[in-house]
């Protein structure tokens, strides 16, 4: 009869399988095989309804012995294993200390930008990411800032072999969202930028901004204030005291940098803020017509407001670092604060 064959080869197979098995885990695996609700043994018992009832108590006798050897053997041997466990356990010395890991954190300045991007998610604005490595019209011609503008001696560019440049600013990110979506416009672009300039406590070759940009008809320098009196109350608290400053970038008109009170009360905050107690956190100020113009946005219609966000100095007062080279020093001893 067909399913006599079939126990004698499933018995077979399983001590095939067993012979083979060196931990607890490869025994599992075999028992899923064999005993599971679809393994080899239940399929057998299915076909129980198919043989004469003439043969059936013979059949039953057989699957139900096979069972039991296979419950049997995997019984023994799962004994086995876990009698070693417990002997490898004997052997372990509890005294001494144990075997830390390192547990990996968010570094200090992604914590800030996310911080920043929640921020501003909760009133509309938009993520868009720009390149690092860009051509010479989107990170100064577009942006009003044609060869030999004096306002390129603001910004030391490293200049590659084919002509390109290492993005300076985030701004870049802006043009090529405007060239490539129409009216009315609401993001923020966080990013890398690079500057050659002399490695210092407070400056560095690389660092990080978020550009953010805002176009449509009828906006107001009081609408930027708004939203940037909100962004630092959010950073900051509701008790934050700000001011702005008539200031110059060549992308907008008129341009502003704010400022946040910081206060006088330790040595620290003296040499942070020279003295004064107020900080500059950001630039800022309404999109120059001429910049729409560039990427063919009506400068009659519509109307933006546009601003820097310098991620290292926001990330320096929120976690109180003094010194701007322990964000790129790759110190775990350093960043494991921060978990």
């Amino acid at each position: 009869m067909l399913i006599f064959k079939q126990v004698k080869e499933i018995k077979e197979e399983f001590n095939l399988n067993l012979s083979v098995i060196k931990n607890i885990d490869q025994l599992n695996t075999l028992s899923t095989k064999f005993l599971s609700r679809k393994g080899l043994v239940a399929s057998l018992f299915s076909m129980m309804g198919d043989i004469d009832s003439s043969d059936r108590p013979k059949a039953g006798n057989e699957l139900n012995s096979l069972k039991e050897f296979i419950s049997q053997e995997i019984s023994v041997l799962k004994q086995k294993f876990s009698s070693k466990e417990v002997v490898d356990d004997l052997n372990i010395d509890y005294s001494l200390p144990g075997k830390s890991k390192n547990i990996g954190s968010v570094h200090p300045l992604t914590k800030t930008i996310l911080l920043i991007e929640s921020i501003f998610q909760k009133i509309g604005f938009s993520i868009a990411y720009g390149p690092e490595i860009d051509t010479d019209f989107y990170n100064f011609e577009a942006l009003n800032i044609p060869k030999h503008h004096p306002a390129r001696d603001m910004q030391d560019t490293f200049y590659l072999n084919d002509g390109n440049v290492l993005r300076t600013h985030t701004s870049n990110s802006q043009i090529h969202f405007m060239m490539e979506n129409k009216p009315p416009v609401r993001i923020i672009a966080p990013g890398r930028v690079y500057r050659n300039e002399d490695i210092s406590v407070r400056s560095y070759c690389l660092f990080h901004q978020i550009e953010g940009l805002y176009v449509d008809t009828k906006v107001s320098f009081a609408d930027l204030k708004s939203v940037l009196n909100y962004f630092v109350r959010e950073l900051f608290g509701n008790d934050v005291k700000t001011r702005f400053r008539p200031s110059y970038f060549p992308f907008t008109e008129p341009s502003a940098e704010m400022d946040v009170y910081w206060g006088l009360n330790s040595e620290s905050d003296k040499r942070i803020t020279k003295e004064t107690g107020w900080l500059e956190i950001l630039g800022c100020g309404m999109v120059d017509p001429e910049v729409f113009n560039n990427v063919d946005y009506d400068s009659s219609k519509y109307s933006g407001y546009a601003f820097g966000v310098g991620i290292e100095r926001i990330a320096m007062l929120l976690y109180g670092i003094e010194d701007i080279r322990e964000f790129y020093r790759g110190d775990t001893r350093f960043l494991g604060q921060f978990k």
